[in-house]
């Protein structure tokens, strides 16, 4: 005898929705630069979009040598938890870098973070409630922009020049929003490549220091340096000691999927965002700090043979904007970093261009997401790193020829 087992009853009302995302889960975008990753990973693309350290320099024999030490010496240490404020030789050995950089630093006075993008979030977290203002660069470092906007932050832009933020305009922005910081890269700047002057960066701590603003100086490019003289941190200037963040990164000087940043700040502030890293991951991986550190006494030698690199790079960008793009355009040779920024006639929406320059099989990030207010749709960003002097003058060649048919 076949037994049939019993339909299940039918339902007697229909299920209730699922509770909606946080608010401010809808209140900000994703990541442009992400989104043009994705649409030109066609190994044919030459893209100029991302911010992408030169995979061929990086020292994979030096990096794996010290991982395959770290394993054979302290292998119980290396694959176990760590202390959230990261492990002890690798802030020594980062303080020591920092104090010869010209800011004293102990090993006490630093946090170590995943990527120092956590840092900005961390920082987020530990400074801001809903509703608080931000001040930042015009344009600006747009994951910065994302940091706050997730945070609840009012963001606003203090207006600047080819040299970098206003320091009066500052002032009467602080004196008239309240804001809890003030953000900044103030060398080799994301997007635009400019590097702010030492007079304005006393000039910005001295406003910090009247109205009490926090500055949060962010540097990942400082040591990728082509020509000119050093300008020192903003921290080590009279009145920013006590009320500025420093953030630094090892992804752009010695590879960036090991995913570690650092982040220096006063006593209270960093204890804040020691509480909220053990909220988000605890503490960053043990084995890549220990790397690190052992790393750190060849660091300087490698940097040096990547700067060299890099400065070949950015002579051969300069060297090909003036074919590549329409006549009135505008840009400037940055000192060091990554990025080139440029500005094409007023007529010019890269926005809307980029499609139809994607199909050259090049592509750049259009300007108007790094802007907090209303953006200047003429602008653009180039990365000249990625590529070798050749591909920078084949894929300017394309970008040319795609501005042209546009």
């Amino acid at each position: 005898m076949t037994v049939t087992e019993p339909a299940p009853p039918a339902p007697r009302h229909t299920p209730a929705a699922v509770p909606p995302l946080a608010a401010r889960a809808g209140s900000v975008g994703g990541s442009p630069v992400r989104d043009i990753l994705a649409v030109t990973a066609r190994p044919e693309v030459i893209n100029f979009a991302g911010g992408l350290p030169a995979p061929e320099l990086f020292d994979r024999e030096g990096i794996a040598a010290a991982f395959r030490d770290v394993l054979a010496e302290t292998p119980e240490r290396a694959l176990q938890y760590s202390t959230t404020e990261g492990e002890p030789s690798l802030r020594t050995g980062l303080a020591a870098r920092i104090s010869a950089g010209g800011l004293a630093t102990d090993a006490d006075d630093l946090l170590i973070t995943t990527g120092s993008q956590q840092g900005l979030s961390l920082l987020a977290t530990a400074l801001l409630d809903p509703g608080d203002t931000v001040l930042v660069e015009d344009p600006c470092y747009l994951a910065a922009l994302q940091a706050f906007g997730l945070a609840g932050a009012r963001v606003v832009a203090v207006p600047g020049d080819a040299d970098g933020v206003d320091a009066q305009a500052l002032e009467e922005l602080v004196a008239r929003e309240r804001p809890k910081l003030f953000y900044t890269v103030p060398t080799f700047q994301n997007p635009t490549g400019r590097t702010l002057p030492g007079e304005r960066r006393a000039a910005v701590a001295e406003v910090a220091a009247r109205s009490g603003v926090w500055i949060v100086e962010d540097d990942p490019y400082g040591e990728l340096r082509y020509e000119g003289e050093r300008v020192p941190w903003i921290a080590s200037y009279p009145g920013a000691q006590d009320r500025t963040v420093l953030l630094g990164s090892f992804s752009k000087v010695m590879a960036p999927g090991l995913r570690l940043g650092w982040l220096r700040a006063p006593a209270a502030l960093r204890r804040a965002c020691v509480v909220a890293k053990q909220a988000a991951d605890l503490h960053t991986p043990t084995l890549n700090q220990l790397a690190a550190a052992r790393y750190l006494t060849g660091l300087d030698a490698h940097v040096a043979r990547v700067r060299d690199v890099y400065r070949e790079r950015r002579d051969a960008m300069v060297a090909g904007l003036p074919e590549a793009l329409p006549e009135g355009s505008a840009w400037a040779r940055p000192e060091g970093g990554m990025f080139l920024w440029a500005r094409l006639p007023e007529s010019y929406d890269t926005t809307a261009l980029l499609p139809k320059v994607v199909r050259q099989d090049v592509a750049y990030v259009p300007g108007a997401p790094f802007y907090a207010g209303e953006p200047d749709r003429s602008t653009l960003r180039l990365c000249f790193v990625t590529q070798t002097p050749a591909e920078i003058g084949e894929g300017l060649r394309r970008l040319g020829e795609g501005l042209r048919q546009a």
